[in-house]
């Protein structure tokens, strides 16, 4: 020991160890740390004591359930005998104690470097579950010649020769894969030893008679215990003075609270919690109440609770959670079957990877396994609970990456996820929390060093990382990706995959959808799709080419395209892999259960109405503002439409001439409706469809559908509307315009013939808004919004009469032009100024120069935009997860 340190001894779960401060100390669950904690709530990795020159510190390693002193969490402490430290959670989380050499000098007090070896060795070993078949299994397995096909093995015994897959080349005896050998040692070998992989069955066909095994996951033990009395309130929530504290952002600060009820019975009664609080998977009314018993589960946050006599049970969802989907099928119109029985189990913390050929299912399992589009039959199964039948709770703990990126690009990375923070987490938690839970992510990710760069400046790889931030932020136990290498390069294609692989070994399961086979041995199991939707294999990714019998992925996939009437899945259900890791979920039969209602599914939102549309124009506003160039076109696109409305000649501007008429007025009416039009539209039309997967994402966390199609129209609304000022403005300001107005008189007859060109345009940006809910790909817009103001150049009624056109006409009030010209017509008196050439007595109505008639026209136009925005509304519940729609 150096002069003058301080000797510390530290204490966890009876034992003692008295630190060196030459040397640093790892504390997780890590086999190969020096201090191993085997709890669930402790990440792989997850904090280090060490000695700084001039105290003991304690660092948190961005750890997921977070080191905590003194009830609050701490990223980097100064430690010393006294002091005490929670791991994993801030009250009952596993509690290291220091004290000085003299207080833990003593018989249990030894060297840690000693101990280390000691702890590590008591991890488990590998189970049998990833070791190598037997050798006759595989030379069952190996591809033979044709005549030498066995059955059992699912192959056709006389098939013709077109439809037999082709033979893998003869390979040198040397290289024959009959006895493959056991996978090297890999980095990842740890998440291997877990608990759960000995939970899959290991049967050798012929033996067990196919009798139906346990189930595949059995039920955890409690994460803790609380003591429930007669008469008292026991009360739930994150704020420390309830009495039973939850460290989580989902629950809010007075969640929930059980008490006792006089005839001896216990109650759950919810306290207007933000994101709900749940019975057997399904929410209790705000503030409502219902009664418990031994059979029922309680669901809070990332916490369920069991009443067990008069003791309340707690399980903490931190992450190790089993998965397990039970003969899947879709069918879509017609009785087309898009995915057939599909069966695969996921032990906690493993990564899983999907490949295939296109047209194997892949996007419709994943949509069947996270619930935006459940399976027509079969279970999906998170921890033993379905999925389906308790969608609205169980969604909080499933995070979901698209393939796409689920964040404005415009916005650095820091502000993106506050406002994915602000949105997603209860309405009642402060900036503070947010702050510190944004830095823990940024933290964990290896992304605290890009926070303040636009996700636009990051590379491919680190804009994937982002999205997985913004997912990671709810502490999600399950995680599914749709093609996040996609796009990259091999380099970001390893930097994914081993990010992937950090998740699961911190305590995740991770489910991720890829066409890349490159690094496929970071996985723990292949689930491999053939054409059709059906499963080709599953099982461990280093015997999948043996299993298949190619040398090559391509050759395995030239195979399924070749030969696609072939019977891939009856090979796979015909071979011992099929009873290693498959059968025993098989041999359960799929539960009939009746589906909740639409409104248990929908999830709850986590602020009020209010709260989300002010974060979602805040966002709005921000990724607007930081794109120069648009603000400016925003500026400069009104002034050249309203400066190209004076170009066209006119020496009596609006008024009559001396003989009464002048057609020109109807010419500028029809240029600067024209381009109010454009503009609102132009503004719009991109809107939706270019934010089409954020908003499916968000809305699936509960986004209110109405607050953000409010969000888009007060915004879009205010800048077209200031566009509409500035055509108007810059067309009626340097024209003759007649002496009365209809409403304001003479002072102000330029702003009533502004004000219908405001109008038109915000209701030309509610039809925008249309065309973006519409449209499949940003590419399409274009052309339909050409098409869109050629419609209203043709029905203003400047170019050719249209009153008295029976149909025509009736169609045209379908067009805000038409509106918006007759309205500021009343004005001018346009039925005098531009009379209909055949009759002149035979006026437009919707132009007579009366007030009622332009408060009509104005009516009118407005009632158009809202409409739109109805059918707006409508049309985006397209893009929602399906089990929302109903």
């Amino acid at each position: 020991m150096g002069h003058g340190v301080p000797e510390l001894v530290l204490e966890l779960n009876g034992r003692t160890w008295t630190l060196d401060p030459s040397r640093s100390y790892n504390l997780g669950r890590d086999p190969q740390g020096d201090l191993v904690i085997d709890d669930a709530r402790v990440s792989w990795r997850h904090a280090t004591v060490s000695w700084n020159g001039r105290s003991w510190v304690i660092e948190d390693h961005g750890s997921t359930n977070g080191t905590y002193v003194q009830g609050q969490r701490i990223h980097q402490m100064e430690i010393g005998p006294g002091s005490a430290v929670h791991l994993g959670n801030a009250t009952d989380g596993p509690r290291v104690s220091l004290t000085d050499a003299a207080a833990g000098a003593g018989a249990g007090a030894y060297s840690a470097q000693a101990a280390a070896p000691q702890v590590a060795a008591q991890a488990p070993a590998p189970q049998a579950a990833h070791q190598a078949p037997p050798q006759q299994a595989w030379q069952q397995q190996a591809p033979a010649a044709p005549h030498q096909q066995p059955a059992q093995q699912g192959w056709p015994q006389q098939a013709p020769a077109h439809q037999q897959p082709p033979q893998a080349h003869q390979a040198p005896a040397h290289q024959a894969p009959a006895q493959p050998h056991a996978p090297a040692a890999q980095p990842h070998v740890p998440h291997q030893q877990s608990g759960a992989s000995e939970q899959y069955a290991q049967k050798v066909p012929g033996q067990g008679g196919g009798a139906p095994a346990a189930p595949v996951h059995a039920e955890r033990s409690p994460t803790t215990f609380h003591q429930l009395a007669m008469g008292r309130v026991m009360r739930i929530g994150r704020a420390l003075e309830n009495e039973l504290v939850v460290s989580d952002l989902q629950v809010s600060r007075h969640h929930a609270e059980f008490h006792a009820t006089p005839d001896g019975r216990f109650e759950i009664r919810d306290l207007g919690s933000h994101n709900g609080t749940y019975v057997n998977g399904q929410p209790l009314a705000k503030s409502g109440s219902a009664l418990i018993g031994p059979n029922d589960i309680v669901g809070v946050g990332h916490s369920t609770f069991r009443l067990v006599g008069d003791r309340l049970e707690e399980f903490v969802d931190t992450g190790e959670v089993s998965f397990s989907a039970r003969h899947l099928t879709v069918t879509v119109d017609g009785g087309k079957q898009i995915l057939k029985d599909v069966s695969f189990g996921v032990p906690e913390k493993s990564l899983v990877a999907v490949i295939g050929p296109s047209g194997s299912g892949k996007s419709t399992l994943l949509k069947a396994l996270t619930g935006y589009r459940p399976a027509n039959q079969g279970d999906v199964l998170y921890d033993n609970r379905n999925l389906y039948k308790q969608f609205a709770e169980l969604r909080q703990r499933i995070g979901l990456v698209p393939q796409d990126d689920i964040l404005h690009k415009e916005l650095t990375v820091r502000t993106a996820l506050k406002y994915a923070a602000k949105l997603r987490f209860p309405a009642d938690t402060t900036a503070q929390e947010r702050e510190a839970r944004i830095d823990e992510v940024l933290r964990e990710l290896k992304l605290d060093i890009h926070k303040t760069k636009k996700i636009t400046a990051l590379s491919g790889g680190q804009r994937k990382r982002v999205s997985v931030a913004l997912e990671l932020l709810t502490k999600p136990s399950l995680i599914f990706l749709d093609e996040p290498t996609s796009g990259l390069d091999p380099g970001m294609d390893r930097d994914v995959m081993q990010l992937l692989r950090g998740l699961a070994d911190d305590g995740r399961t991770v489910l991720v959808v890829t066409h890349s086979v490159a690094e496929l041995a970071l996985c723990d199991k292949l689930l491999v799709m053939a054409p059709g939707g059906s499963v080709a294999y599953f099982g461990p990714p280093e015997e999948a080419l043996n299993f298949f019998g190619y040398d090559t992925w391509a050759d395995v996939f030239s195979a399924f395209e070749n030969y696609r009437d072939y019977d891939w899945a009856g090979r796979w259900k015909g071979s011992q892999h099929y009873q290693m890791y498959a059968a025993d979920l098989d041999a359960v039969a799929p539960q009939s259960v009746e589906m909740p209602s639409a409104q248990a599914m929908r999830p709850p939102k986590p602020q009020g109405w209010g709260a989300q549309l002010w974060t979602l124009i805040r966002r709005y506003v921000s990724v607007i503002a930081s794109d120069k160039g648009f603000m400016a076109l925003m500026v400069i696109l009104p002034a050249v439409l309203g400066v190209v409305s004076t170009l066209i000649s006119s020496d009596y501007g609006l008024r009559p001439s001396p003989r009464g008429t002048n057609g020109s007025a109807a010419t500028i009416l029809l240029i600067l409706a024209v381009g109010a039009c454009f503009a609102g539209a132009a503004n719009s039309v991109r809107e939706l469809i270019k934010e089409r997967v954020i908003y499916e994402r968000e809305r699936a966390t509960g986004l209110s559908r109405s607050a953000y199609l409010m969000s888009k129209v007060i915004v879009l609304g205010l800048i077209t509307v200031i566009q509409g000022a500035i055509i108007g403005g810059i067309g009626f300001g340097m024209r003759d315009v007649p002496d009365e107005g209809l409403l304001f008189g003479s002072s102000l007859v330029r702003l009533e013939l502004s004000l219908p060109i405001m109008a038109l345009g915000f209701t030309s940006m509610m039809f925008g808004l249309i065309i973006s809910s519409l449209v499949k790909t940003a590419e399409k817009t274009m052309p339909l919004l050409v098409m869109f103001a050629i419609i209203q150049v043709v029905f203003t009624g400047c170019l050719f009469t249209l009153h008295g056109q029976v149909g025509v006409n009736e169609f045209s009030y379908l067009m805000p032009s038409r509106w918006a010209v007759a309205a500021a017509g009343t004005t001018v008196e346009l039925n005098k100024l531009f009379p209909n050439q055949d009759d002149p007595t035979d006026t437009d109505p919707l132009w007579d120069h009366e007030v009622g008639m332009w408060m009509a026209d104005m009516g009118a136009l407005l009632a158009l935009g809202a409409i739109c925005g109805v059918i707006v509304a409508r049309l985006l519940r397209r893009h929602e997860p399906e089990v929302m729609r109903k």
